[in-house]
């Protein structure tokens, strides 16, 4: 399975992330979720550096899946600009990458 990603979100509480994740597994956009937390995170907003402790969600998912959890990030998130990367994945066991395929849905035709 070559279009396998690993998604990083960070939210700012884990009932932010629990909200996306919930969401994204239920509608199959996203075969697991985990969440790490919290972290401290610096970052610069509007001209001034930042901190805060954040929670880092974690999707398993398909590139298939992207434009739609984009969307569902874009609506559930509370940032302007929600810190959402995606790296792909070029290895894994293939049991896990049937699981992967399997629980994530098929792009809309």
């Amino acid at each position: 399975m070559t279009d396998a990603l690993l998604i990083r979100i960070t939210c700012p509480s884990t009932d932010v992330a629990h909200k996306i994740a919930d969401t994204a597994v239920e509608r199959r956009l996203a075969a697991c979720a985990n969440i790490d937390g919290p972290v401290a995170s610096t970052y610069l907003w509007k001209g001034v550096v930042e901190q805060a402790f954040e929670h880092v969600l974690w999707l398993k998912s398909v590139s298939a899946c992207w434009p739609e959890l984009e969307k569902l990030v874009t609506e559930l998130h509370p940032y302007d600009v929600p810190a959402m990367v995606a790296m792909p994945l070029s290895h894994m066991p293939l049991p896990f990458a049937a699981w992967l395929g399997d629980n994530t849905k098929e792009p809309a035709e």
